[in-house]
């Protein structure tokens, strides 16, 4: 009788659709088989909850599966992703292919600036320099057109120079420059490079750019150091009179005794040239400051005493070379020339003649300045002056308008809106093709 109503008690819960009771379970499986009707179904269970995927910061979810790279265990981004039409037709687009040697023209950003760059000086009437210029006081005229100004600053640039040496001066003057270059170097600062040359009959370096306190420096120095130059005509001097052979009788001159070593066929005295190479010094000089890098401030410091004759570059050549390399020209005149009476005579040039004094041509049309010492103290106290000058200039940049690739000489004017003030800037520049190199482009490091 239990049994037939545990049988009937499963039917009735088969065809309600309700899982049937703990007892019936638990007795289902002792009921192996029935003597008579049809056997039971067994009921199935309910599915088992899925857990939902638990997403890792960085890795994706996507399973390994029909040739699929999924993210890997290090957080990688997978390298293969599945192909969709989108990506299949962007993958049959072919690149654009640069004709034959046209490929590196486009990979290059070229930005055309016309950015002009003027440093400038100022000093009171008394010659001391003048601190605290604003910008609102300062105005550039390029062509006799005013120009708005985009940068200004004061801030010192480190230096690069090009120190020049005459070697072909007389001995006492020699003697005070050779005794002053120890000096010379304590004038920079360790972010500044030096290189140095001489000339006499020509230029030569003496050592190429290095840093200012470095030993290189001073043995380079000190190897330029010279007896100087044995004055060829001293005009009064002993041994110098004409003496004439049999008494004029013949009109000859001994050769071993005139003081012009003979005499020309009209009877006119022909005083020797003495050869000072200063323009090719400064030339040699100043081709190799256009090698250095930009954002420093290049010049030229020449101790000399001016003299020019025998160069192979002309005067005007030089000086529009440095123009358009951003050189500036300072230096210490030492000899006769840094009296200021005899200096100002010697900067009256006479046609067909020696020029006795160079240095205030290149220091005006560059935007420079010289200092005339003739004792040693002050030779070396100039140094340290000059250095001074150039870290404490003002630097004021501007847009051109002009069609900056011309070739054309442009005037440029610097004025301060302040009254009993000297401005010592470059007369005006060149331009060239480094003013459009690209900006703002940082080649990508190897």
């Amino acid at each position: 009788m239990v049994s037939k109503s545990v049988l009937a008690g499963a039917l009735a819960c088969m065809m309600l659709g309700q899982p049937a009771t703990e007892p019936a379970q638990q007795s289902a499986p002792q009921q192996q088989s029935l003597p008579d009707g049809p056997k039971p179904q067994t009921i199935p269970d309910a599915p088992t909850p899925q857990m939902l995927p638990q997403v890792t910061p960085g890795r994706g979810t996507t399973p390994e599966s029909n040739g699929a790279t999924s993210t890997s265990d290090d957080g990688a981004v997978a390298n293969k992703l599945p192909e969709t039409a989108a990506q299949k037709a962007e993958d049959e687009k072919q690149p654009d292919v640069p004709l034959a040697g046209e490929g590196p023209k486009a990979f290059t950003l070229m930005v055309q600036t016309n950015f002009v760059e003027i440093p400038f000086t100022v000093k009171d009437n008394k010659g001391k320099l003048v601190a605290g210029i604003t910008p609102r006081e300062v105005r550039v005229y390029e062509n006799n057109l005013r120009q708005h100004l985009s940068l200004f600053t004061t801030d010192a640039f480190p230096l690069s120079v090009a120190l020049v040496i005459d070697q072909s001066l007389g001995f006492d003057n020699m003697a005070k420059v050779n005794n002053s270059l120890a000096a010379l170097q304590g004038a920079f600062t360790q972010y500044d490079e030096v290189a140095v040359f001489t000339y006499n009959n020509g230029p030569r370096m003496v050592t190429a750019f290095t840093a200012a306190p470095s030993a290189r420096l001073t043995q380079a120095l000190e190897r330029s150091k010279t007896g100087g130059r044995e004055m060829s005509y001293i005009p009064g001097g002993g041994l110098n009179q004409n003496i004439d052979v049999n008494n004029g009788a013949q009109n000859y001159i001994d050769p071993n005794t005139n003081q012009t070593h003979g005499r020309s066929i009209v009877g006119i005295q022909n005083p020797p040239r003495e050869v000072h190479t200063l323009n090719d010094a400064i030339l040699a000089a100043a081709t190799s400051l256009s090698k250095t890098a930009q954002g420093r401030r290049r010049l030229v410091y020449v101790i000399s005493d001016g003299k020019e004759y025998g160069s192979k570059a002309k005067l005007s050549e030089v000086i529009k070379y440095l123009n358009q390399n951003k050189i500036a020209v300072f230096g210490t005149l030492v000899g006769d020339s840094a009296l200021p009476v005899v200096g100002f005579f010697d900067r009256m040039h006479i046609p067909l003649q020696m020029r006795d004094n160079v240095l205030p041509a290149y220091a005006t049309a560059t935007g420079g300045n010289f200092e005339g010492q003739f004792r040693q103290k002050a030779i070396e106290n100039s140094f340290a002056n000059i250095a001074r000058e150039v870290r404490t200039q003002y630097t004021v940049g501007y847009y051109t308008h002009e069609p900056f690739i011309d070739g054309k000489y442009r005037q440029v004017e610097v004025k301060v809106l302040r009254p009993n003030l000297t401005v010592m800037a470059k007369k005006g520049y060149y331009p060239t093709a480094q003013e459009t190199k690209p900006v703002g482009v940082t080649p990508m490091a190897r």
